[in-house]
């Protein structure tokens, strides 16, 4: 079997809901969601997700080769591309080429990924998480028991910049998630809006409310020195990492003792995850992958002895995909179909880059004055998409 070509599409996702975080709300209710379709001779194709703007740059290390050696494969897209770097756009494309590797490798094998990588079970257990920054406190109640029916017992709230606002949140969604659990676990996640200061001066006031499980982000995501000093101010663990394009970026962490909860993202593919779980394993640190459309690291992580939890942000799929997994009892349910479980449906898809360009507002994008205010802001009328002035 080789690999002869690709094609390079996009769908959207329908939330139902605006997301978004303490940098921004997304415009609309729907997110474009990049499809990769690998083809090879035998027939057989393999699906990756995620942004692959760099797909004719890379696909030329993979292109004549046999799938089936994905690992082999990464290391060769990874020395491809090693004079200019492997990060950014271009560790995107290498995860998606990787996902489409994966997707053949456990279809030739006629089985799903998950039996390929070596998992005992098909459950893998995940916490809430619905981007909900941009919600009402009413919204959010409906929207977290929209999870707590499917039994999820912990959650995520998006924050950071209001505690006046912030603190009611975090309560209802307990509340919400108290159903199932006595204790439900609480996680907050600022997205790199904090500095040292402000994030010891945030947590310790949220702390003396609440018993939160981990903060995400505290700070900016190479801060080793600021996180570990922040380990020591505040009794909840230190999660991070889903921004970190291979292991060079975690191992400064790891050194320093600075994080808790080491996260892997999505996006950036089944071989990455796989090395940074080992890396965290040998650390004694447990993993969480941060969610993306379909979950396709959900297989992997059904495969690691260190899986702490899986982000789960909607309990429905872009358009266009049918995916063989289900939600329950607080977390994902893994198909038998084989591969990760996609089937592509090109009639409801579109070329790539008819979505055009991203939009200049939303999460994506960090705000000026980001970790540099000196008191808490609360959002103009309320409402987190209007821009708020401070004063320095």
């Amino acid at each position: 079997m080789k690999i002869t070509g690709y094609r390079s599409l996009t769908t959207v996702h329908d939330w139902g809901r605006v997301t978004g975080d303490v940098n921004g709300v997304q415009v609309g209710n729907t997110t474009p969601v990049p499809v990769l379709i690998l083809e090879t001779d035998s027939g057989l194709e393999g699906v990756g997700l995620g942004a692959h703007d760099d797909i004719a740059r890379v696909f030329p290390a993979v292109e004549g080769e046999d799938p089936r050696a994905v690992v082999a494969l990464y290391d060769r897209m990874l020395d491809w591309v090693f004079k200019a770097g492997h990060s950014g756009s271009t560790f995107g494309t290498i995860g998606a080429i990787d996902m489409a590797l994966w997707d053949l490798k456990a279809k030739a094998a006629e089985e799903p990924l998950w039996r390929t990588l070596g998992a005992r079970e098909r459950f893998v257990p995940g916490y809430a998480s619905g981007l909900e920054y941009g919600q009402t406190d009413e919204e959010l109640a409906e929207l977290y028991g929209r999870f707590a029916d499917r039994g999820f017992k912990a959650g995520k709230l998006k924050g950071g910049r209001d505690l006046d606002r912030d603190l009611p949140r975090l309560e209802i969604m307990r509340d919400v998630l108290s159903r199932n659990s006595r204790h439900p676990a609480i996680m907050f996640d600022v997205n790199e809006s904090w500095n040292h200061a402000q994030a010891a001066r945030y947590v310790g006031a949220i702390e003396e409310r609440l018993d939160l499980t981990w903060v995400e982000e505290p700070l900016r995501r190479w801060d080793a020195a600021g996180m570990a000093a922040l380990r020591g101010k505040i009794k909840a663990a230190v999660a991070s990492g889903e921004n970190l394009t291979g292991l060079e970026q975690y191992r400064p962490l790891l050194d320093a003792n600075a994080v808790d909860v080491v996260q892997v993202g999505n996006v950036w593919g089944i071989t990455h995850f796989l090395r940074v779980a080992t890396l965290a394993h040998g650390h004694d640190l447990p993993v969480s992958p941060v969610a993306y459309n379909a979950n396709p690291i959900a297989h992997a992580a059904a495969a690691v002895p260190n899986l702490l939890t899986h982000e789960v942000q909607d309990l429905a799929f872009p358009r266009g995909l049918d995916v063989d997994q289900t939600f329950d009892d607080g977390g994902i349910v893994l198909g038998d179909r084989p591969g990760l479980g996609i089937i592509v449906d090109e009639s409801l898809l579109t070329a790539a880059g008819a979505q055009g360009a991203p939009p200049a507002t939303g999460p994506h994008i960090r705000p000026e004055r980001a970790a540099l205010r000196l008191v808490a802001e609360p959002d103009v009328n309320d409402d987190p998409t209007v821009p708020v002035r401070t004063v320095s």
